[in-house]
């Protein structure tokens, strides 16, 4: 939820399109089974060595991106919406490692962030190939290009883990 004298300016939805190479099957398992998410989740330099989902409306994930020096920054969400095959609606909070959720400043993030943002991702399967669009709002605008670069090496590791 934004501050009320946020701007337009100050917190931007990302959008971030890709096609994968692989069967509708595979990237929703990727997105919804946890020993399949920490194959990809984090951008290229980091690994994911750490991840819970609940899958379901109301349940929650926790997961950790761990640098190379093995600083850990985790985050968590509740799922909001979940249409199999199709949708997947969810909170996205930075948190401590019990899953608590913390300022971004925790993580010497830049940036007024908000407690929570909602990332939005559909699927469509077409060809045998994954077509995903995911939303990321709520960024600060400051970040909102690096989090696009984020979200691409992430899916980069998808696109190649899962070949």
């Amino acid at each position: 939820m934004m501050k009320e004298n946020a701007t337009i300016e100050e917190h931007k939805t990302i959008t971030v399109e890709r096609t994968f190479n692989l069967p509708l099957n595979t990237v929703w398992s990727a997105w919804t089974e946890p020993q399949n998410m920490k194959k990809w989740w984090g951008p290229k330099e980091y690994t994911c060595p750490d991840c819970t989902i609940d899958f379901k409306v109301g349940g929650k994930f926790l997961a950790s991106m761990q640098a190379a020096d093995g600083k850990k920054v985790w985050s968590t969400g509740t799922y909001k919406e979940i249409v199999p095959f199709k949708k997947i609606v969810n909170t996205d909070s930075f948190a401590d490692s019990s899953g608590n959720i913390v300022a971004a400043s925790y993580y010497k993030m830049p940036g007024d962030w908000e407690q929570e943002l909602q990332v939005t991702t559909a699927f469509e399967e077409v060809d045998g190939k994954t077509n995903i669009s995911l939303q990321h709002a709520g960024l600060p605008a400051e970040i909102s290009e690096e989090c696009i670069k984020g979200w691409q090496s992430s899916f980069d590791k998808l696109e190649e883990n899962f070949k």
